[in-house]
């Protein structure tokens, strides 16, 4: 593999004075500056500052440098900008602190869905992989346990991420994605923050094949991955969104589609979507008032229903404050998962379904780095055609990687 026409050398080291390896670039120097976007407080889109005066990191013990082609926006990157996660005040303006302490300081760089060509390596890693193309697990692990994640974290938020030309990130979270029929902002489209968030809340639901599953924002990232993740496990999803998408929706694999904007009784609603058979379980990324309408679809005909009523919900779109009766949880015997992050074993998972070509990326479009204000204004205020996710390409690496993916308006 070759990296802008240099071809790579496995295993070219330098060494310094004592003798230990020190990574080295394969395609050329690495440049002590680097162009990025940080982050420098809580705020509108004017706290993030577009910089070529960067320092480049170096890939410590274990990491690997990763040359950025192509970052993946998600709606963490806009809630932890605007302080969008209290966890006690409601109106609190700031970022959760799941650990204890504070992990978002500033200036920090964002992006979490990172794809790229690993550039050099630290110490411990073979420099056979310099020049290998892969995709981030997005997560900040705190211990190596693999089928839990108590403390969630990730890159972007606790750490520096992918808006800039260059991160280092641990090389066994870096994962080899050679696939010739992805394009980087593709890959980029697939990445973990959605599709592994939307399998953590399938998992923790225990949902199987032949359940009947309602996903609410279902064009968005997560909502995208939900509908395609629940067809490789054999559910049946039904997806509820604004008016626009409902074609690419169903093409992507949703059974049926609702309206969101058209429903005055989601019961009536939800059983006309999936003629009369019952909604074994709901994946809800809006939070909110609906949230209590949901549940009320879950309950309706206890009677008929094979499984407990499973409610997964991984954001608050509508709403941060539901109230809830819990006699209704409690006497209906609804069970509520709160999902933030996966796990490395769902990692490994998805990783795997990538290559082997079972999931399609789901890409609205690609902007520069350097046009990240636009990029967020396009992400907010998201037209009828917006299905998917919005790629952000360093200025660099732009003809080669976003141009042909460029949104123009």
């Amino acid at each position: 593999m070759q990296i802008d026409g240099h071809a790579p050398v496995p295993g070219e080291i330098r060494e310094n004075e004592r003798g230990k390896q020190q990574p080295m670039s394969t395609e050329q120097d690495l440049p002590d500056a680097m162009m990025g976007v940080q982050l420098v407080g809580h705020g509108g889109v004017d706290q993030l500052v577009v910089r070529d005066d960067i320092p480049r990191p170096d890939p410590g013990p274990g990491q690997v440098l990763v040359r950025v082609t192509a970052t993946a926006k998600n709606n963490t990157d806009r809630k932890a900008r605007e302080g969008l996660y209290p966890v006690e005040g409601e109106d609190d303006v700031e970022s959760f602190r799941v650990g204890g302490e504070a992990t978002l300081t500033f200036p920090r760089i964002q992006g979490a869905d990172v794809v790229g060509r690993v550039a050099a390596v630290g110490e411990g890693v073979d420099a056979a992989r310099i020049g290998e193309r892969g995709l981030l697990d997005f997560n900040l692990y705190p211990d190596r346990r693999a089928h839990i994640n108590l403390v969630p974290d990730y890159y972007g938020h606790g750490a520096d991420g992918g808006y800039a030309e260059y991160v280092a990130v641990p090389s066994d979270q870096f994962h080899a994605v050679p696939n010739p029929d992805l394009r980087d902002a593709e890959l980029a489209a697939l990445g973990m923050c959605s599709y592994q968030t939307a399998l953590h809340m399938l998992t923790v639901a225990s949902v199987g094949a032949g359940e009947r599953i309602l996903v609410t924002g279902a064009s968005g990232g997560v909502g995208t991955a939900l509908i395609q993740l629940c067809r490789i496990l054999g559910a049946i999803p039904y997806a509820v969104s604004s008016p626009g998408r409902e074609a690419a929706l169903l093409e992507l694999g949703a059974e049926a589609v609702i309206d969101r904007t058209r429903v005055d009784d989601w019961c009536e609603a939800v059983n006309a979507a999936t003629g009369g058979e019952i909604i074994d379980a709901v994946m809800d990324l809006v939070g909110g008032e609906t949230t209590n309408r949901f549940i009320d679809v879950m309950i309706q005909r206890m009677g008929e229903r094979r499984t407990y009523p499973r409610l997964s919900i991984a954001g608050a779109g509508a709403d941060n404050v539901t109230r809830i009766m819990w006699t209704r949880i409690y006497l209906y015997q609804v069970q509520i998962f709160g999902v933030s992050h996966g796990t490395r074993d769902e990692a490994a998972r998805l990783v795997e379904w990538i290559r082997d070509g079972r999931l399609r990326p789901v890409l609205h479009g690609a902007f520069k780095l350097s046009d990240i204000h636009r990029a967020e204004a396009c992400f907010v205020n998201r037209a009828n055609n917006y299905l998917g996710k919005i790629v952000l390409v360093p200025d660099s690496q732009w003809q080669a990687h976003g141009e042909a993916f460029a949104i123009e308006n």
